[in-house]
């Protein structure tokens, strides 16, 4: 029986209960990062089953990395999903992994969390052969530089958890061809070079351009429009691209937000949606673009 803190740090999801593949449709970015993830995953998936990691080098791990609110792990989530299709509906397994459970201030805890949990209990949720993918946020938190380690942080538990995560990769990548881990991480900098050597690949998750940022806009007022058909017009109209420009550095997790602080704007369209305006969206945009906040934290400074 798996410690109480790893069955914690655990949540089990399936493509055979949830829709997953919606997580991956709501990320809009080039679609050769979405073409990059699902290749590097199936390359995992079926050649580690006919070739030892001494022949291929494959890990299964696939790190995805950027700054926060570009859609890293909503894409980890929706690739269960995505998998499902190619697999023609079969079953893919999805574990979420949350690491911060098993960080323990008592001495050798955390490698020893970390231990039981890749390397007992991930095997024995995967043991039936479902294609599984294991999701690892803020993987930084597990697989820390350790080069950088800070000697107040008590570095030798930071390096025994590190090793724990090396250890257990390359276990699983030699036992557990059907498990495919991906890795979030906000800090790349702050992960450690030899974790990072065993990534499959490691792709970038970019902030958005400004054509994705109306294309985000439009996606959130055409979600509205279903309720509000007034808004299916302005999802359409060209002017949301200057709208977009005008905030273009901001992630895509605030561009969803700046409709909805658009709505909050005036109390008539925080009563009816339907009521939004270009130029609502226009207003919120300036008061959300990159050098309107910095002015604003320098004033409150």
């Amino acid at each position: 029986m798996a410690s109480p803190e790893v069955l914690a740090a655990v949540r089990e999801r399936s493509t055979r209960t949830e829709p997953l593949a919606a997580n991956w449709e709501a990320v809009i970015c080039p679609g050769t990062v979405k073409t990059t993830i699902v290749h590097h995953a199936l390359l995992a998936l079926q050649l580690r089953r006919q070739h030892p990691p001494t022949v291929t080098g494959l890990h299964g791990l696939i790190a995805l990395v950027g700054p926060p609110g570009t859609g890293k792990t909503t894409l980890a989530r929706g690739l269960a999903g995505e998998l499902s299709k190619v697999y023609s509906g079969a079953e893919i397994r999805l574990l979420e992994l949350n690491p911060h459970g098993l960080m323990s201030g008592e001495h050798g805890r955390s490698q020893q969390l970390v231990s039981e949990l890749l390397t007992e209990h991930i095997p024995a949720l995967a043991d039936d052969g479902t294609p599984t993918i294991v999701l690892l946020d803020e993987v930084e938190s597990m697989a820390v530089a350790r080069s950088e380690a800070s000697l107040s942080a008590n570095p030798v538990d930071v390096h025994r958890a590190t090793d724990a995560v090396l250890t257990a990769m390359d276990e699983l990548a030699a036992e557990q061809p059907n498990v495919v881990f991906v890795v979030t991480s906000n800090f790349v900098s702050g992960l450690d070079d030899a974790f990072l050597s065993r990534a499959d690949a490691i792709i970038d998750i970019d902030l958005p351009t400004a054509q994705a940022l109306k294309q985000i806009l439009a996606d959130v007022l055409r979600t509205l429009g279903e309720q509000h058909p007034a808004l299916l017009r302005l999802a359409e109209d060209p002017r949301l691209a200057q709208v977009a420009r005008t905030v273009e550095g901001i992630d895509g997790r605030q561009a969803r937000k700046l409709v909805m602080r658009a709505l909050a704007r005036r109390m008539e369209t925080a009563l009816d949606a339907g009521r939004l305006t270009l130029d609502d969206l226009a207003a919120a945009a300036a008061d959300m673009a990159p050098d309107a906040q910095e002015v604003t934290r320098v004033r409150a400074a």
